[in-house]
């Protein structure tokens, strides 16, 4: 009786399958196919454009996962590895919904000098048809997006090691709404507040590595020293994962500049190129200095000197000749290991992988080296009449704004998380290490 049911409903399930599929054979195939080649073209598409972008959006994400995880993973001791890795894995996934939900709109859709409007919350409006210049409104969102998860993952290795993972997320949702959104909007936006005052930031060295450097500093304060920072080692448990990390964000990089030319021309390839020679000539500055002063060259300060050259190069990409990149280059090179082993030490904060150090200090020297390395004269893009100095104004005036306005709403926003759910682990927490305490794992079997 069983078998013979079952032979039934076999029989019964097969029957309306081949019922269903020959109702789908009956749809016209060529409305079917004008259909896709409609959504797929629209008028004004370039697709040469579009492809760059799609390659570029793939690599501002593979600089971040897994470069800069990977970066921050092998900077940490062996008990800390995963919380870096989780930690800026997740950040990323929580800043791309947060972006479509609300923060594309807050930054595009209008508004005032300091803040857009909720038009598009929701993507309400952005469909496959409508165009941002010659690539789909979807694909310049999705840049515009990954920008926002550089910025606030970058932040976690100030922090790291100590703070609480709710911590970390709760911080993560407030300075993204309160600080990035509004900053990028003032220096992305026509109307913007930044670019109204004619600040010389192509790919967010204002927005991005200062707004975020500013506010790890600004966390490395309130969330406190790591236990026996400053009595013990706290060396990087794996170099390997660290150059790893940081030739994928080398790679990345370029789709963070060269994709912000917004198609495939001749914008993109100037910022291709000086981005690779701004990150050659900070690691090879870099390297130098540390052998001139302690006899040796590490694959360390290679590595972080190629960051930092890395953040230098963002604000002009395009905007400055060859040769200015190399000086940017030399420059944030040199001025990167200064922040790292000096500056670090002056400012007292624990900044456990410096962020401030190599997003910071070579972001603020990238933005007003700007200014000065446009000018025709270096093999800039500055026009005739192109003052420096009037444009050095204008560029630090643009740092101060930064400054200021990441500086309060991180401060804000770890105050009022300290005093809902408390910003740090405890100190047997600490001591276990953050893999096992937050997320219940070990990097290693050995551990």
């Amino acid at each position: 009786m069983k078998n013979t049911l079952a032979a039934l409903l076999t029989i019964v399930l097969f029957s309306v399958m081949g019922s269903a599929l020959a109702q789908a054979a009956t749809v016209p195939e060529p409305a079917l196919t004008t259909a896709l080649a409609a959504l797929a073209s629209p008028p004004g598409l370039d697709t040469g454009d579009t492809a760059w972008m799609l390659a570029a959006i793939a690599l501002v994400v593979l600089m971040l996962i897994p470069g800069m995880a990977l970066f921050y993973g092998g900077l940490a001791r062996a008990k800390n590895v995963l919380s870096m890795l989780t930690q800026v894995f997740i950040v990323f996934s929580v800043v791309i919904l947060l972006w479509c939900l609300y923060g594309y709109s807050l930054v595009f859709a209008g508004g005032n000098a300091f803040i857009g409007t909720l038009d598009k919350a929701f993507l309400q409006g952005v469909s496959p048809q409508s165009l941002v210049g010659s690539i789909p409104e979807y694909v310049f969102m999705l840049f515009q997006g990954s920008f926002a998860a550089v910025a606030c993952a970058l932040m976690v290795g100030a922090f790291a090691a100590r703070m609480k993972f709710a911590a970390v997320l709760a911080f993560t949702v407030l300075w993204f709404t309160f600080s990035y959104v509004p900053l990028a909007h003032m220096g992305s936006h026509p109307i913007g507040q930044l670019l109204q005052m004619g600040t010389f930031d192509f790919s967010g060295g204002v927005a991005v590595h200062v707004n975020a450097a500013i506010a790890a500093l600004i966390g490395a304060y309130m969330v406190g020293e790591r236990l026996g920072y400053g009595k013990e080692a706290m060396l990087p448990h794996s170099l390997t994962l660290t150059m790893t990390g940081a030739s994928l964000m080398w790679v990345g990089w370029l789709g963070f500049n060269a994709g912000s030319a917004l198609g495939a021309n001749a914008v993109a390839g100037i910022a291709f190129l000086n981005t690779l020679l701004t990150a050659a000539a900070a690691a090879l500055a870099w390297m130098t200095c540390e052998a001139a002063t302690k006899g040796r060259a590490s694959l360390l300060g290679a590595v972080s000197g190629s960051v930092a050259g890395l953040v230098a190069s963002t604000a002009g990409a395009p905007l400055i000749g060859p040769m200015g990149a190399m000086l940017l280059g030399l420059l944030a090179g040199i001025g990167g290991l200064w922040a790292v082993t000096r500056l670090k030490h002056m400012l007292g904060a624990d900044d456990a992988y410096d962020v401030f150090a190599l997003h910071g200090v070579p972001g603020i020297i990238g933005v007003l080296m700007t200014g000065v390395l446009a000018a025709p004269r270096f093999g800039g893009a500055g026009g005739v009449g192109y003052v420096v100095s009037d444009q050095l104004v204008i560029q630090f005036n643009a740092l101060l704004i930064t400054t200021i306005w990441s500086g309060v709403v991180a401060f804000a926003a770890f105050k009022l998380i300290d005093m809902l759910i408390g910003l740090r682990v405890t100190e047997q927490e600490e001591r276990e290490g953050l893999d096992i305490y937050s997320h219940g794992e070990s990097a290693y079997r050995s551990l």
